[in-house]
């Protein structure tokens, strides 16, 4: 069975129309009937690392893995409440070197938002949720040498260990900007997997460095939800 990976990115109110980015927030409010309706139709929540013996297909169930970008502090305040609530975990994506300010990378016209701290993130382990890498920068890492890509990689992953005590085996490239000599670098730094930005459900017969994730949207109806959890 093709298992479902979802990417969101800030849960909260959206910036006004015509701002950049504004596509990735999804409210408060429609999150929370999201993940009610993933439990309702049976599906358990999970996070990456967990979801991928059913993706592998080591495992049977009906699970989605649920993943975050970038470790947005609405993220702690808004939506692990409701994950929790309804015994469902979820992996995080950090980008080091930003805990504890904000989103920096993105155009210069989109909204700034605040990122978790460590303390952030480690109660969001804590919670039982997954802590995965996310580069030191957020860099376009097609666009770098490959010896800046490899620090970026290796060293956020350093960062994100040492503060949390133990290692991560997540990784997600930022913008999904990715090729064989970017997924090389994230399998030689010690990840046991990566996902991307390509529009698809995990059917199993992707690389671990390539799995597809479908990014949920501002303006996605129940029903664009639903297709990208059964049908696409």
């Amino acid at each position: 069975m093709a298992v479902p990976i979802l990417l969101y990115h800030h849960i909260g109110t959206p910036p006004k129309a015509g701002i950049p980015g504004r596509s990735n927030y999804v409210t408060v409010e429609k999150f929370t009937r999201q993940m009610h309706v993933l439990k309702r139709i049976g599906f358990q929540g999970l996070s990456l690392k967990e979801a991928m013996p059913y993706i592998r297909g080591q495992k049977k169930g009906k699970v989605a893995a649920i993943t975050f970008d970038d470790g947005f502090l609405s993220v702690y305040q808004d939506a692990m409440p409701v994950l929790d609530e309804l015994g469902f975990s979820a992996t995080n994506f950090f980008v080091s070197s930003r805990m504890g300010l904000d989103n920096s990378w993105d155009n210069e016209r989109s909204q700034r938002d605040k990122i978790m701290t460590f303390d952030e993130m480690r109660d969001w382990a804590a919670h039982g949720h997954e802590v995965g890498g996310h580069t030191l920068d957020h860099l376009h890492l097609k666009d770098i040498p490959l010896e800046e890509a490899k620090h970026q990689i290796t060293e956020n992953k350093h960062q994100l260990e040492k503060e949390l005590g133990t290692s991560i085996i997540s990784f997600a490239y930022p913008f999904g900007d990715e090729n064989e000599a970017i997924q090389s670098i994230v399998k030689n730094a010690g990840y046991s997997f990566a996902v991307t930005t390509v529009k698809s459900r995990a059917h199993g017969n992707e690389g671990d460095f390539e799995l597809p994730r479908h990014s949920i949207r501002r303006n996605d109806t129940i029903l664009h939800f639903l297709a990208k959890c059964l049908l696409r």
